[in-house]
């Protein structure tokens, strides 16, 4: 305007304090990270710490849900519900041995038996030697015998003949049962079965999820029959089982070369790999501590709807940040030319730079505001 336009040294310096004002990019500066905190803080209101904004911004890619059975999408808490001994063996030594056997074990299914004898008050022989054979089972030793409990994979790397077992074990499976082989070096002793059930909130969860157009999937060490029997229970189509601990993350892994966006939902030690490996990690609160450590959210209950929340959440959060975005970009599109004199052009006036203090001010103020409407989300 001065060397141009013609005009005074004052006006061209009340155009040029007019356009610097304006052009303050608090409003953009803003946008992204007030609607992060306001989201992140209703996720605490609704149970779900969320321990990075890039885990909230991440969540609403998720086209894949993969969860965890175990603790997750069951209670967590096994008991014994048959015990079918095939040899001389009576129910209460077969029982006996096998807890005696997983006193030592951390699995919960080790739990259980350890559990269910002592529920019966039954006398735990002295076993030594004991190995943890991961993804098979354990092996002891007991009067110079060596004994195993594990699946059906550990009996069959000992060349162990199952015979009638395997149908017994089938029937089992097929009820959602974890039938668990008992054997020692010569022959198969019986079958001890473990029952997790389903958490009564799973089945709605998964409902949640799926009417969202996620593809749910159960992720599950325990055999095919068990799994899809769960499964079937819970709603969810597709099982991934058979799994052993060390090749969860790479399931993942999987699933993300096929170009989805997965969330892995666990609470136990074996899951810690897979919630790292995936896009976005959710752990249970009440799971083991590598787990939640591993994990970018913290669901602090034990309900699986909080999944569908915390991605409901994250398509919230993401929303009000582009609209956060579009109302910085707009004031600076529309004002800035105003500030320059585009209507003095014309006949029209100048922008005084009090208003366009007032007027910055205000679109700091309506990102902010804009940002708070979150805080009328609901799960």
């Amino acid at each position: 305007w001065y060397l141009i336009g013609g005009q005074s040294w004052a006006f061209a310096l009340t155009i040029s304090i007019a356009v610097l004002v304006i052009a303050c990019p608090c409003a953009l500066g803003l946008a992204t990270p007030t609607a992060i905190m306001v989201g992140t803080g209703k996720g605490a209101e609704q149970g779900i710490l969320i321990k990075s904004g890039t885990a909230l911004e991440m969540a609403h890619q998720v086209d894949a849900v993969v969860l965890d059975k175990t603790g997750t999408l069951t209670q967590g808490q096994p008991q014994v519900t048959d015990v079918l001994p095939l040899t001389g063996w009576t129910p209460d030594q077969l029982l006996a041995l096998a807890a005696a056997a997983e006193v030592n074990s951390e699995h919960p299914l080790g739990q259980a038996i350890v559990a269910g004898a002592r529920e019966r008050e039954l006398a735990l022989p002295e076993v030594t030697d004991f190995q943890s054979l991961t993804g098979s089972g354990i092996q002891v030793r007991l009067d110079q015998a060596t004994y195993y409990l594990g699946n059906r994979r550990l009996m069959q790397e000992q060349g162990l003949d199952l015979g009638q077992a395997e149908d017994q074990a089938a029937a089992l499976a097929a009820g959602g049962k974890t039938p668990i082989y008992v054997a020692n070096e010569h022959e198969l002793l019986g079958l001890i079965a473990v029952a997790d059930p389903l958490k009564e909130t799973s089945p709605e969860a998964v409902r949640r999820l799926k009417a969202m157009g996620l593809q749910v999937i159960m992720l599950t060490g325990d055999n095919a029959k068990t799994a899809q029997a769960l499964a079937a229970e819970a709603g969810i189509d597709q099982v991934i089982s058979d799994v052993l601990p060390a090749d969860k993350a790479q399931v993942v892994a999987d699933l993300q070369a096929k170009g989805l966006k997965v969330a892995m939902v666990g609470d136990g030690i074996n899951d810690a790999p897979a919630l790292a490996q995936a896009d976005v990690g959710l752990a249970i609160g009440r799971g083991t501590d590598v787990a939640i450590e591993s994990a970018d959210m913290v669901l602090m209950g034990s309900d699986l709807t909080s999944v569908a929340t915390a991605i409901k959440l994250s398509q919230a959060t993401i929303r009000n940040i582009k609209e956060n975005l579009f109302w910085a970009f707009a004031y600076n599109v529309l004002g800035i030319p105003v500030a320059m004199g585009v209507l003095h052009l014309f006949g029209g006036p100048l922008l005084n730079p009090m208003l366009a203090g007032a007027a910055m001010s205000f679109s700091s103020v309506s990102v902010i505001v804009n940002a708070l409407r979150l805080r009328r989300f609901k799960a």
